[in-house]
């Protein structure tokens, strides 16, 4: 009981100096991810048609694989943008598909 006291005390303390889970885009929606910008380049992209929305991917990876998405990031494989969506199975193991952003098309798996 001490021990459970003393970590709640600990964590009451640390707990005003966490930093923010998310940052605001300039419209006041809340950014996920640090901030880094991802989602509004990926959307930016979307709209000009230069890459494939995310329900898409997603899609495309639950037409073929059993499971649901856990989390998506972008970035690049192989010199192209590429989603790389971590999926549960049913069985609960995690595999990570790296996706084309241009097609949505799987392009590998980890």
């Amino acid at each position: 009981m001490k021990r459970f006291l003393a970590i709640a005390a600990f964590a009451t303390a640390i707990l005003p100096m966490a930093p923010a889970a998310h940052a605001q885009q300039e419209d006041s929606r809340p950014t996920y991810g640090a901030g880094r910008g991802d989602e509004t380049r990926a959307r930016e992209a979307v709209r000009r048609g230069a890459q494939a929305p995310l329900s898409r991917v997603i899609a495309n990876i639950a037409a073929t694989t059993k499971g649901r998405q856990l989390n998506t990031s972008m970035g690049e494989y192989g010199g192209r943008s590429a989603y790389f969506v971590q999926w549960q199975t049913p069985d609960n193991r995690v595999i990570v598909f790296i996706c084309d952003a241009e097609s949505g098309a799987v392009i590998g798996r980890q």
